[in-house]
Parts: structure tokens; C-alpha cells; sequence
């Protein structure tokens, strides 16, 4: 995920070289979320209350290379003392648009940079949006989805007919019409000295620092159920109603305002409800915002955690909060919070490594993968890089899912529903092995390359192996501008956020999805499928809960891998949807726990794996009820019968697997198809835990690294 900071000093002198430092120092503490380049904005050399300029400096890369860059612009004087000022700074990970400097972040309005905005999220209506404001004679410079945003506030503050607008109104407007996930700072030459933060779906945080004591410890919420909802109404949004049919002419368009005493005394009373209770109190005061608290801690440990839909205002000083409405089961503040925790403590939360950190944001992870893709009102899929080759994919006689390791592992997942859903042969290949055997491959075919990083060297090999045979090409990736995205005719991104953790785990589980979301989309118009396709919809929405609950499940794995870590070997059994789970089980223990595990067909135990049971041997075994449920348990019998003692991973509702286990770990039941992602974690906990208590790095194992850019 991109990281955000942003800084304002209220009647606290700092030159501008300080206020340099602190954004960049900032930035560098978020460096571990993974980025592609960075930007900062601040006051020109010419800022003051009367004139103002905003400098951006943006720069593909490291921080380095920004701070470095910063220093270049001899315009700007360095020793220069400000007593009030507000800078942002942001590092982006690509999702709109290959890392480059006019893709950084912050995005402007126009060339005298008007409005600024750092973003962190996905605006999935962007393409509606930047088409309406290209009509009203706006030009774009970027390929993001962000530029959007500073364009569409200049749009409103410049069709505002009363003669003052406050900037948190402005703001107000424009995140009624933005779709998707975001975190947003503002800053603008309009409103010096003034910050503007609001998020929904992404994380934001303000800290603050004073010599004074805070006048509250809490901070109101004041709400503002006067504003309409479109200020404009000719722009071409989807909005739906309860029942989920689409209502058409709703957004932004030409709406007068009553422009007389009333109405101004009416945004006077407004604009003064938001000032009513404040952290300051005109004396001087430092503002932190980032989308991470490692980012704030050294700086101070009061911070302010932002909900969806708040909208926080500094001006003059004083920090506020307000909501457009109040919803049932609003909390009326926001505590001023006070950190505990140490700073390397506080990037990794409060778990022991990024592994760990990641496993345990799957749930945030999977709703990420089918954000603004699944619409449950109305039970439709639809992936926006997919679209307009849908009907040529349709046509294809087979589908080839070509990846390496763990992304190998989500294509085996989900080759069973692509062949229910899509009713085409599916082949899944090893990317080297495919390269091996000179495979035939045809123009009618269509080749997928799934890769976390973008940049699997035997996958972007057999892309282009494919590529000269004229196949449609497809990506699927975690990187966007990475090769395979770049070379790939269309592709989905799976937006699992960035995995530090060399051990995949949240990107397997969002492949999963994103699969399993292909397979309904191509699947929509199949009037056979229609129950099948309304029961997976349906788990899919299900799902995060579900994660969570076996999330619970942790130390119950732990106290397992008590019993197991000391072991030389550890068998992983299943078959039918789970057997991918068993090969990505043992791989994930295979990898941080350096101990010898297999992941076996259970249908193979016969034909050779039954040799190695007995007593000693740990076998860990996957039984749901599916329609390889009796099958299961036939296998099952066949270890016991042989003295083996099996840990077994099983529904919550299923007695007769519980009675004939050593140990059980009890999952929700879900669709077959979904059955995998709930099953897997247990064994990402369980490789974990055994990691750590054989005493290794769990996120830097040997001899392996994050993306596999060598044959």
C-alpha cells in the first residue's frame, strides 16, 4: 500500500530545510510498505497571507532520490524560517499507471497547482469521472486514477456561486462522488496554514504535539445534514437505490444556490459549528497525519485514529471533525489515543513478523481483491481489465494458466471451478516446465501469467514464448508496471497490498479470489450456472468473517506446533478442491521452517505414500464435506490402520472426522469451490509458529528471495 504523511506546523518556526527533513524522515519510516517512487508538496519561496505557491517535487524511486532532488532546486530557499506551514508527502505503490514521475504523487489540479492531493486506495469510477471533467475542458497528465480528485475540487470551487466556501466543504462535495477505497490529504493555495484529511476504506491517523496541555481528550463530532448530496447533476455516476436497480442522472452538475443574507449567515453558523470544539486553541501546535503510525511516533504518541466518511479540518491551528450525517450506532468522538508501543513494534503492529502481520490481514486483503468487482446488490462481477476482451476469451478453445511456487499453487486451487464455470479445458502449468517442452500453443488459446511480483523470470519468459505464438495474453498481478503487467494484452490486479514476507500468503488468497471472479464473470450469461454462480457470490461476501474466525484459531495452532516443530518431516494430505492447499501447505512450511514436508494426493496414498506411515510420521489431513468427503475418509482409515496419528483439519459440523483424529482444527464451511482459502491459513499459521519456535527469520528465509527475477 502507498504510504501518506503530511505535516503542519502552526506558530512553531521551522525553516523550510527542517520541514524537509521531517517529511522525508517521515516517508523513510513507511519504506517498508513497498513504493515505486515518491513526492512531496509545500510553499513556494513567495508564500504568505496574501499570495501563496505550491512547489512539487516527484521523483520515480527510493526517498533518496527524492531528498536528494529536494536540495536540487535552488529556487527555494532553505534556511527560509516559516511560522505556520502544511507539507505533504507521499510513496507510491503503482495501481494507475507504471512508476514515473508524473504518475507520483501529489496530483495536482492544474499547472498552477491550485489544489493538491495525496492518495492512498483505488477510485474504481475514475474513468466516469476524468471523462465528464475532459468535457469541461480539463486536461490529464497522469494515467492514475487520483488525478481525478484535485481536478474534480477545482471544478467545484470554481462553479461555487456564493462568495465563500470553507475547504472542508469543498472536500465534502467531491468524496460524495468517488467510488472505491481511499485515504485523502488536501492542500491548496486557496486556504494557506490549512489541512483537510477524510478516508474510507484506508487507514489515516492524525498525531498531535504541543508544549501546551490539549484542551480535550476527546474530539466531537459535529455533523452537517444541510449540504445536498450532488451540488451538480449532469455528471454519468451509477447510483442504486435499496432494491438495487440503477438510477440514472445523479452526481455533480449545475444546481443554483440561494445567494442572499440567510444562506451566508446560515454557512457562517456552519462553518463555526466545525470550530466549536478544537485541539489548539490558537496557541502553537504540530499536526501529523500518515497512514501508518511509524511514521508518527518519534514525532509524538497522541494521535487521532480517522473512521470512514470523517473529514478533519486544521485551520488556524485548530484541529475539527465533522460527518455529513449522523448514522445509527455513530460513536459522537474521536479519543485522543495515546501509543505504547515501540516504533519497529508499531510497523509490524503487534505482531512478531511482516509473515505474521500478512496472514493476519486477509481479511482486509480478500475484500481488497473484490472491491468495486463484486456487487452483491445485484449479484454481477465484472474486472475492469477484462472487459473489453471478454467476448474473444470466450471464444478461445482452451485456457492456459502458466505461474510458478505459490501463484502455481492458486492456479491448481481454482482449475476445477474455471472448468465448471467456464466449460473450456483449463491447463495449469509450471512455468519452466512449460518452457521445457516446447509446448504447442495456438492463436485460439488464452495464456494466463500469475505472479505476485510482475517479474517471475521463467513466467515472463513463457509469456513472451506465448506471445510469439499469437495467443491472447493475461496477467494477473500484484505489481502494477511490472514486465508482466506491461507485456500482458489485459490482465487483473489482484490489489492484495504490498507483501513484505517472502513466504506468499495474502497474495495466494487474493489470486484465489480473483480466479474464482473470472470464472463468474465469464460464467454470467449461463442460465444452468445461475444457482451455482448466486452460492459462490454469496460465500464470497461471507468470506472475511469466515477468515476471521479461523484467525482465531491461532493459538490452538500454536500449542500444535508445539508438539510438531521438533519433528524432521510432516506430511500434508487432501484432494479435489483442497489438494492445491496441501501442495501450498507444505510449501509454506517447506520454505521458513527448513523441515521436509509433502504435499500428497490422498487418492495417491496407496500407490506409494502409505509406505512412509507409522507412528513417528506427522500427517496433517484435510477433510471437508465436498464430494470428496467419503473419499476422505477412506484415506483417513488407511492411516489409522497403519498406527498414524492425523492432526485433521475438518468442518465445524463433522463428528465422525473429530473421533477418528489425534488433534482437529475446526473450520466454518463454506462453498467447495472457497473451501481452500479457509483451509490454507491454518497451515500459514502452523508454518509460522513452527518457524519461530526452530528459531528462524520467518520473513528473510534462506537462500529465497521476494521476486524470483532469475531462471
Amino acid at each position: 500500500m502507498c504510504g501518506i504523511f503530511a505535516y503542519l506546523n502552526y506558530r512553531v518556526p521551522r525553516t523550510r530545510k527542517e520541514i524537509f527533513e521531517t517529511l522525508v524522515k517521515g516517508l523513510q519510516r513507511l519504506e517498508y510498505r513497498g513504493y515505486d517512487s515518491a513526492g512531496v508538496a509545500v510553499d513556494g519561496p513567495n508564500s504568505n497571507e496574501k499570495s501563496s505557491s505550491i512547489c512539487l517535487v516527484k521523483k520515480r524511486g527510493k526517498v533518496k532520490a527524492l531528498d536528494e532532488e529536494l536540495y536540487k532546486k535552488d529556487t527555494i530557499d532553505l534556511e527560509a524560517e516559516l511560522d505556520t506551514h502544511f507539507g505533504i508527502a507521499h510513496t507510491r505503490w503503482a495501481t494507475h499507471g507504471v512508476p514515473s514521475a508524473v504518475n507520483s504523487h501529489p496530483h495536482r489540479s492544474d499547472k498552477n497547482n491550485e489544489f493538491v492531493v495525496i492518495h492512498n486506495g483505488i477510485i474504481t469510477n475514475y474513468k466516469e469521472l476524468k471523462k465528464y471533467l475532459q468535457t469541461k475542458g480539463y486536461e490529464f497528465e497522469s494515467e492514475t486514477d487520483t488525478e481525478v480528485i484535485p481536478k474534480l475540487i477545482k471544478y467545484v470551487f470554481d462553479n461555487w456561486e456564493s462568495k465563500y466556501v470553507s475547504f472542508s466543504s469543498l472536500v465534502e462535495r467531491v468524496i460524495q462522488q468517488l467510488e472505491g477505497a481511499f485515504a485523502l490529504v488536501f492542500k491548496s493555495i486557496h486556504y494557506p496554514g490549512e489541512a483537510i484529511a477524510t478516508r474510507r476504506g484506508s487507514p489515516l491517523l492524525i498525531g498531535v504535539r504541543s508544549k501546551f496541555d490539549l484542551s480535550t481528550e476527546e474530539i466531537p463530532i459535529t455533523y452537517n445534514n444541510t449540504l445536498p448530496k450532488s451540488v451538480f447533476s449532469d455528471i454519468p455516476l451509477k447510483v442504486y437505490d435499496a432494491a438495487g436497480s440503477q438510477e440514472s442522472g445523479a452526481g455533480i452538475g449545475n444546481v443554483k444556490h440561494e445567494n442572499n443574507e440567510k444562506d451566508a449567515n446560515k454557512k457562517q453558523r456552519l462553518n463555526s459549528l466545525t470550530c466549536l470544539y478544537s485541539v489548539g486553541d490558537l496557541k502553537a501546535v504540530e499536526y501529523y497525519f500518515a497512514s501508518d503510525a511509524s511514521a508518527i511516533i518519534e514525532h509524538t504518541n497522541k494521535v487521532i485514529y480517522l473512521e470512514d466518511d470523517d473529514i478533519a479540518a486544521v485551520a488556524e491551528g485548530k484541529l475539527s471533525i465533522h460527518r455529513m450525517n449522523r448514522l445509527a450506532g455513530d460513536d459522537p468522538s474521536r479519543a485522543i489515543q495515546t501509543l505504547q508501543m515501540e516504533m519497529q513494534q508499531i510497523m509490524k503492529g503487534n505482531f512478531k513478523a511482516f509473515m505474521q502481520k500478512e496472514i493476519f490481514e486477509q481479511p482486509e486483503s480478500v475484500v481488497n481483491t473484490m472491491r468495486g468487482r463484486v456487487c452483491f446488490e445485484n449479484n454481477t462481477v465484472i474486472l475492469g481489465g477484462l472487459k473489453d476482451h471478454l467476448k474473444e476469451i470466450k471464444r478461445c478453445r482452451r485456457l492456459i494458466v502458466i505461474g510458478c511456487g505459490t501463484s502455481f499453487h492458486a492456479a491448481v486451487a481454482t482449475r476445477q471451478i474455471l472448468e465448471e464455470l467456464t466449460e473450456l479445458p483449463v491447463m495449469v502449468e509450471l512455468a519452466s516446465d512449460f518452457l521445457d517442452r516446447n509446448t504447442p500453443v495456438f492463436r485460439d488459446d488464452v495464456c494466463f501469467f500469475i505472479s505476485q511480483s510482475g517479474e517471475t523470470a521463467d513466467t515472463l519468459m513463457a509469456l513472451r514464448y506465448c506471445k510469439d505464438r499469437g495467443a491472447l495474453t493475461v496477467g494477473v498481478t500484484n505489481t502494477v508496471g511490472s514486465s508482466i503487467c506491461r507485456e500482458t494484452s489485459c490482465g487483473i490486479h489482484i490489489n492484495a497490498g504490498p507483501e513484505i514476507g517472502v513466504a506468499s500468503t495474502k497474495a495466494y488468497t487474493s489470486q484465489f479470489v480473483a480466479f474464482v471472479m473470472f470464472g463468474l464473470m465469464m460464467s454470467e450469461d449461463r442460465i444452468s450456472l445461475q444457482k451455482r454462480r448466486l452460492e459462490i457470490i454469496s460465500s464470497l461476501q461471507a468470506l472475511p468473517g469466515q477468515i476471521k474466525a479461523v484467525l482465531a484459531l491461532d493459538s490452538k495452532i500454536k500449542e500444535l506446533a508445539d508438539e510438531l516443530y521438533k519433528q524432521r518431516s510432516l506430511l500434508v494430505m487432501g484432494r479435489g478442491f483442497n489438494y492445491a492447499t496441501c501442495l501450498e501447505g507444505a510449501l509454506k512450511i517447506k520454505e521458513i521452517t527448513y523441515m521436509h514436508s509433502e504435499g500428497i494426493l490422498a487418492g495417491e496414498l496407496k500407490h506409494g505414500p502409505l509406505a512412509l506411515i507409522d507412528k513417528d510420521m506427522p500427517v496433517i489431513m484435510i477433510i471437508v464435506r465436498d464430494a470428496c468427503y467419503t473419499k476422505c475418509q477412506n484415506a483417513l482409515q488407511q492411516v489409522i490402520a497403519r498406527q498414524g496419528c492425523p492432526i485433521i483439519i475438518c468442518s465445524e459440523d463433522d463428528p465422525e472426522s473429530m473421533k477418528n483424529a489425534y488433534k482437529t482444527i475446526e473450520i466454518p464451511h463454506t462453498v467447495d469451490c472457497l473451501q481452500g482459502i479457509l483451509s490454507v491459513i491454518p497451515l500459514q499459521l502452523m508454518s509460522f509458529h513452527l518457524a519461530v519456535l526452530r528459531g528462524y527469520d520467518v520473513d528473510c528465509p534462506r537462500n529465497l528471495a521476494k521476486s524470483v527475477t532469475v531462471e
